[in-house]
């Protein structure tokens, strides 16, 4: 691993060690992997890898706490389809920056802040560092193919998108997908391994799968399992600032994990996810 990598593998290491609010694997949440999605993708198709949901149980009490409280508020501010520009009323913007105010007070946001203003990355006033995170994630911009404004890094990201009426984009975080599995508006079509990434495991905390939403179909998406929103949001933010790279290694708990970062005019997070690489043993 490259320097940096190693830098940042330590920093995130931290932050997993400090996401006090992750739901545990067997306890808070049950997921029921069963089978391999298949290569070819359609809603009707025969290739359903899994005739169940893929979440079998989750104990809803914990998303009482602050940070998920305000995060599930935001998720129905969004009009799924690209090219049909975003209106932001003010209310979603006060639930915008409610939801930054209680993460910004969690232990892990609180350590990223402390880390990128060392770099020299972000302002230590908190009030300045808020408004940062609000331009990376919240400011709205026209996503390809559009000319008005209709996309978000958070639209993108947390919520999903989709293209065409047919194609699900980005949607990289189970809260969401286990809300919308629950509505019946998620139908999982199994997991997605290749010839080199390791075989899922119930029990870890990254998953790569198919679905569709919707009338849209996720072929391959990549998202972490039971992390609390403040911990994605802190790692991400983390991901987009530290590298000019859109692809950065890093090392943490049980993960060889690669986080994938796209830049939208080097203002705004396009979209980032988890890619497992490979478990391994974590050192003492």
């Amino acid at each position: 691993m490259i320097e940096s990598d190693r830098e940042l593998s330590a920093m995130v290491q931290e932050l997993w060690d400090n996401d006090v609010n992750r739901f545990k694997p067997g306890k808070d949440y049950r997921i029921s992997l069963q089978g391999k999605a298949g290569d070819t993708m359609g809603i009707n198709d025969n290739n359903d890898g899994a005739g169940y949901p893929l979440f079998t149980f989750v104990d809803e009490n914990l998303f009482k706490k602050e940070t998920f409280l305000a995060f599930i508020s935001l998720l129905d501010n969004y009009v799924s389809d690209t090219g049909e520009p975003e209106i932001v009323t003010p209310e979603e913007v006060a639930e915008n920056h409610k939801f930054l105010d209680a993460i910004i007070r969690s232990p892990t946001m609180k350590l990223a802040h402390k880390y990128l203003v060392e770099k020299h990355l972000s302002p230590k006033d908190e009030t300045q560092f808020k408004e940062q995170l609000y331009r990376i994630w919240f400011e709205l911009y026209a996503r390809r193919g559009s000319s008005k404004p209709d996309s978000s890094g958070f639209e993108h990201v947390f919520v999903g998108e989709t293209r065409g009426g047919r194609t699900v984009i980005g949607f990289h975080n189970w809260i969401q997908l286990y809300l919308q599995e629950k509505l019946g508006h998620i139908d999982y079509k199994g997991y997605s391994v290749n010839a080199n990434s390791p075989q899922p495991d119930e029990n870890k905390h990254i998953l790569a799968l198919q679905f569709s939403w919707k009338d849209g179909i996720k072929p391959k998406g990549s998202i972490f399992i039971g992390v609390s929103p403040e911990f994605e949001f802190a790692l991400y933010t983390l991901c987009f600032l530290t590298s000019p790279n859109e692809r950065v290694k890093v090392q943490f708990s049980f993960y060889d994990v690669e986080i994938v970062c796209h830049h939208y005019n080097q203002k705004h997070i396009g979209t980032t996810y988890p890619v497992l690489l490979k478990y391994r043993k974590p050192t003492e």
